[in-house]
């Protein structure tokens, strides 16, 4: 590194580290704004000479992420990954880029991660190296430290952005076809009960929000989800799933909030994603009578997302493998599935159930 550069970089750490200093010997809450005010008007006896933006990367030390705030402010950035203090990615539209925010060190990411997660009630240390959370903006952080992570700790946030408001907007971003946009709103006008399929960041969450915009006004909608990402609008009434506590208590699974949903009268049930025994709940609740309801699964096709929805059901116990199958055939009516093809989240396919196989009706083609 060139050593102009270098004093550079260290005269700012410098100024930084004063400005944290006098900040929290001025008693003021720890909130940003008020952070932000003080710290501009202490700014000219720290440093009278330093550029007005060290004080957002002083109260980015003192709240939220730390480093990880301007990166966050960008409505581009989908995820933001933090593989230790010194390396950060970031993935906008589709594409990893690496970028040059790094953090002090090991304790300076758990400092930030602690000062999100703890008034949540959750904690992360050597008894409990890993933690979930839903942040207050509605993204997902996930944190694994030592001696899980042997490299050190890593963050990975993930935003939920809605960059399409409607079916037709997919379609003229070239993520449908007109053929697919009028097959999926008679599903949804025919009350077909839908399961969206695919990868990890392929849209499936986006698709749900799509498809719900095409609920006729007045129906009762409820959602159940591990994490609240959905953006459903009319009659809705949203349930969402709690982790255990340190001391192993006051989990609220999704499995129990489905058997929940089911008593709240539901016109539809919107299932944000079904990745455990809460499988088996949701299919039998739709073999008896919620019509026109909705879920998302991770698989790589229709008919992988049928076996993985069987396959998670056997989990429940209980019912034997047949029985499962035949209800899976009398309660999925259509699978869409989601693909992430040259950095574009489209509808690869949507099949139709028949006798627990699927019938693909339509296919994305560029």
């Amino acid at each position: 590194m060139d050593t102009g550069l270098a004093d550079g970089l260290e005269n700012a750490m410098g100024v930084i580290d004063r400005l944290v200093a006098a900040l929290l010997r001025s008693g003021v809450p720890l909130e940003r704004e008020a952070l932000i005010h003080e710290g501009r008007r202490l700014l000219p006896e720290e440093a009278p000479l330093a550029d007005r933006r060290v004080v957002e990367r002083a109260v980015d030390r003192l709240v939220g992420l730390g480093p990880l705030e301007e990166l966050l402010a960008d409505p581009t950035v989908s995820d933001v990954l933090v593989n230790g203090p010194h390396e950060v990615w970031i993935e906008r539209a589709g594409t990893m880029e690496r970028t040059d925010v790094t953090f002090l060190d090991d304790t300076a990411v758990l400092a930030a991660v602690e000062r999100m997660i703890s008034p949540l009630g959750l904690r992360l240390d050597l008894v409990s190296p890993a933690v979930d959370a839903r942040l207050p903006d509605g993204s997902r952080l996930h944190a694994i430290i030592p001696p899980a992570a042997v490299d050190g700790p890593i963050v990975a946030i993930r935003r939920f952005t809605q960059a399409v408001e409607s079916l037709d907007q997919l379609v003229e971003m070239g993520g449908l076809g007109d053929s697919g946009a009028s097959l999926l709103r008679d599903s949804v006008a025919e009350r077909r009960n839908i399961l969206v399929s695919g990868g990890t960041g392929s849209g499936k969450t986006t698709m749900l929000n799509l498809l719900s915009m095409e609920i006729a006004a007045g129906q009762r909608i409820v959602s159940v989800e591990d994490a609240a990402e959905l953006h459903l609008s009319g009659h809705v009434v949203r349930l969402e799933a709690r982790p255990p506590n340190p001391e192993g208590a006051g989990e609220i699974s999704v499995r129990t909030l489905l058997r929940h949903a089911l008593r709240l009268r539901p016109d539809r049930l919107i299932v944000g994603e079904v990745r455990g025994a809460e499988a088996l709940d949701m299919i039998q609740a739709l073999s008896t009578g919620h019509a026109g309801s909705m879920s998302t699964i991770h698989a790589n096709g229709p008919h992988d997302a049928l076996l993985r929805l069987h396959t998670l059901a056997l989990v429940g116990g209980g019912v034997d493998a047949e029985t499962v199958k035949a209800q899976i055939a009398r309660s999925i009516e259509v699978v869409v599935h989601m693909a992430r093809i040259e950095g574009m989240r489209r509808v690869e396919s949507i099949a139709m159930v028949d006798d627990s196989a699927t019938a693909e009706v339509y296919r994305w083609h560029p």
